[in-house]
């Protein structure tokens, strides 16, 4: 889902697009770091399944960061995609925080949805 973040009398809003032949694009009030975060995570593996990198530590270093944060953050990609598209549209949970999502979380997408409801 394509996004755009933008920044608003100081604060970082991230707008996506309208799907089904909508004509304006929609602000959510999604967390834009956790926005951030997912989307780093999918071109991150994207750049692992093109093998563009031979592993995850060629990928931290060559992006300059630690290859556990790397890892974290590729976690992200093991997420239920009912979860992530709630979080991209707004409708993530309460208590979804890039911080709450970098820790543990169920393996099974059916365990996921259970523990992690999109509102």
């Amino acid at each position: 889902m394509p996004l755009t973040i933008r920044r608003r009398s100081g604060r970082k809003t991230v707008v996506t697009s309208v799907r089904d032949g909508g004509d304006a694009a929609i602000a959510t009030r999604a967390d834009p770091a956790l926005l951030k975060a997912l989307a780093r995570a999918f071109r991150y593996q994207r750049l692992l399944d093109e093998e563009r990198y031979a592993s995850i530590s060629d990928l931290a270093a060559a992006e300059r960061i630690e290859r556990g944060y790397l890892g974290s953050l590729l976690r992200l990609t093991l997420l239920d995609p009912a979860i992530v598209e709630a979080i991209l549209d707004g409708r993530g949970p309460g208590g979804v925080t890039l911080p709450r999502m970098l820790e543990r979380f169920p393996v099974t997408w059916a365990e996921q949805r259970r523990e992690i409801q999109p509102r």
